[in-house]
């Protein structure tokens, strides 16, 4: 229901008015739908003079940005039918008790409802006896020192009301301590720097604004809003801004509580590589692609079990993505072959739009569409993987569930973003990702033999029949190939994917070098053609449970002896024998390789020792 707009209970000062309309905060990236606010203000302890710059503030705000303000300090506002009138109930410096009971019953029902919540400074030194509150809130206010000037650590610059600043906001407040840290409810959007001013009791990790859903509804605090000039701040009117449109729902943010997570890109680029043709500049610790088509990968080690989360922005038609899942050295071609890319592109067919694993699986359409931001302002994905499972979260909601069960990929491998081409320009902050440990069910790795770090001898060849139409060929005796960072943990055996028209020969598998530790080797036979590839198979002994750089060195006789495809090097618990046991028809067999339920060969060796049998 749209309501007219409502004069606040006490005119704002003629000069802090004109401060307020000539300091409007920047409008949203597209037009908001429109919707009303309520803001109250009702104090029962101290009152701050700077409410009806508030009030002033957010009328404006609201005059620009598409939003009708009702201002009143009358709780008996607070009924069932009248907050249903609002998408954003703004809490404006109210202190003390100021709700009754079947006050405070009504506004748990908003909030049960879907209904927003903005709590501005002392809306934290409000309402101690109320647990819902409380909660909804986030943190209850304890003490405050002097008025002063202190940096801000603007940590998710995703959030609308984070976006438009830099990673530090220096500026002077009232530094609020609280009774309890907020960290692990909300999502923190800011922490103030306590080594910048004097009087803070929390130590290195002292919120100042947050975000959370509770109870059904969105809830968005912040710390400023002490004095009158913060009305006129203009950073400070789009952080204000930004908190309202969460609240009612018209933006959307990732605001799940976050903790464990390590950087890999937030303003420094070591461990990042470009490969193909474009690149991304980097500035205000922002990423940016233009050209390609390339990839920016992270070439420090490789993932298994993890999630990865990354903001991004499309400033209108425009294409990328995040490709997770391809081995060390993959050309940005090889890395979409080999790994899976989660698409951004909201206008592409079903199973290539924002969400979809490009070409595999379209992601929930109308979920999707639900959790989008417009271009022109910031999402959130999470890339949640275990094992060969990968789900995809867009602003906090799941829009993907993808299992792999094509046994020539893996979800482990390395991670990159996409430049796609001249005018697909996509920025990219703030990834990080949470390595969840363990070795997954499903979670051998498996390589495409082209794609190595290294090599000495051996060439990528075309190849029918290939998986991703190479190999590895034109190898020699005395030839090797290198793959780095490839988590050892778990790995009980070796699996390779080779053909052979010429002599075969012999694959050993190295950590360290052309010339370090053994762990396995497996014959290769001449399987009769080129183009006949088989398996072979071996296991390995005395593998490191750590990543390592694995190396691949061949020996045979003269001539090219073999190709390889693929190998994978399989986890998991081996079953193998302790002596001959009777096979088919009575022979007898010798299992020293592991069984599986699941398909995957094993090696049967002759009581006699002879050759083994796939």
């Amino acid at each position: 229901m749209r309501r007219l707009l409502r004069p606040a209970l006490g005119a704002a000062t003629a000069v802090l008015a004109a401060l307020a309309a000539t300091a409007s905060a920047t409008p949203a990236a597209a037009a908001d739908a429109a919707y009303d606010v309520l803001v109250f203000s009702k104090t029962a302890g101290f009152r701050h003079d700077s409410i009806a710059a508030g009030i002033s503030a957010i009328q404006s705000l609201g005059s620009a940005n598409n939003f009708t303000v009702t201002a009143t300090e009358d709780a008996s506002a607070f009924t069932t039918g009248n907050l249903a009138q609002y998408e954003a109930v703004v809490f404006l410096n109210t202190t003390g008790d100021v709700l009754n009971a079947s006050q405070q019953t009504a506004f748990e029902s908003y909030i049960g409802s879907g209904g927003g919540f903005v709590g501005v400074h002392s809306a934290a030194d409000t309402e101690y006896g109320w647990s819902f509150y409380g909660n909804l809130v986030g943190a209850y206010f304890a003490s405050h020192p002097a008025i002063q000037q202190a940096n801000i650590k603007v940590e998710n610059r995703a959030h609308p009301a984070t976006a438009h600043l830099s990673p530090t906001w220096t500026r002077t407040e009232e530094w609020y301590n609280y009774q309890t840290n907020a960290r692990s409810t909300a999502r923190v959007l800011a922490t103030v720097d306590e080594s910048s001013y004097s009087g803070g009791s929390m130590g290195s990790d002292h919120p100042h604004s947050w975000c959370k859903t509770y109870s059904g509804g969105r809830s968005f605090y912040t710390g400023g809003g002490h004095s009158q000039s913060a009305y006129s701040e203009t950073a400070f009117r789009s952080h204000l801004l930004g908190g309202i449109r969460y609240a009612a729902g018209r933006a959307k943010a990732d605001c799940r509580p976050e903790t464990g997570y390590t950087t890999l890109f937030n303003g420094s680029t070591t461990g990042w590589a470009q490969t193909g043709p474009g690149s991304f500049s980097n500035s205000d610790a922002t990423l940016t692609s233009s050209g390609g088509m390339g990839m920016y990968s992270y070439t420090t080690r490789e993932y298994v079990n993890y999630s990865l989360k990354l903001d991004w922005r499309v400033p209108g038609d425009d294409n990328s993505g995040v490709i997770i899942g391809f081995p060390a050295g993959s050309t940005a071609q090889g890395a979409l072959d080999n790994g899976y890319e989660v698409q951004i592109d909201a206008t592409d067919s079903a199973d290539r739009t924002t969400g979809a694993i490009y070409a595999l699986q379209s992601a929930d359409i109308t979920a999707r569409d639900a959790a989008l931001n417009p271009p022109g302002e910031w999402n959130t994905f999470e890339l949640l993987v275990e094992g060969e499972r990968l789900q995809v979260f867009l602003n906090g909601s799941k829009i993907n569930d993808y299992t792999n069960t094509n046994s020539a990929r893996s979800m482990a491998g390395y991670i990159g973003i996409q430049n796609h081409g001249s005018g697909d320009d996509v920025s990219f902050r703030n990834i990080r990702i949470k390595d969840l440990g363990g070795t997954p069910s499903t979670g051998d790795i498996t390589r495409q033999a082209e794609s190595f770090s290294s090599a000495s001898g051996v060439s990528a060849l075309s190849k029918s029949g290939a998986n991703g139409g190479q190999v590895l060929g034109n190898i020699e005796s005395g030839d090797w190939a290198a793959y780095n960072s490839l988590d050892l943990t778990g790995t009980t055996s070796f699996r390779a994917r080779v053909a052979s028209a010429g002599s075969g020969g012999t694959i050993q598998v190295r950590t360290g070098s052309t010339t370090g530790t053994v762990l396995g080797s497996v014959t290769v036979p001449n399987t009769g053609s080129w183009t006949n590839f088989q398996n072979v198979t071996t296991t390995l002994s005395g593998v490191p449970s750590s990543t390592q750089n694995v190396y691949l060195t061949f020996t045979g006789s003269s001539g090219f002896l073999f190709d390889v495809d693929e190998f994978v090097l399989v986890k998991g618990t081996a079953s193998t024998g302790t002596g001959p046991v009777k096979g088919l028809a009575g022979k007898c067999l010798d299992v020293r390789g592991g069984s599986s339920a699941d398909g995957t060969q094993i090696q049967l060796y002759t009581c006699n020792g002879g050759a083994p049998q796939t």
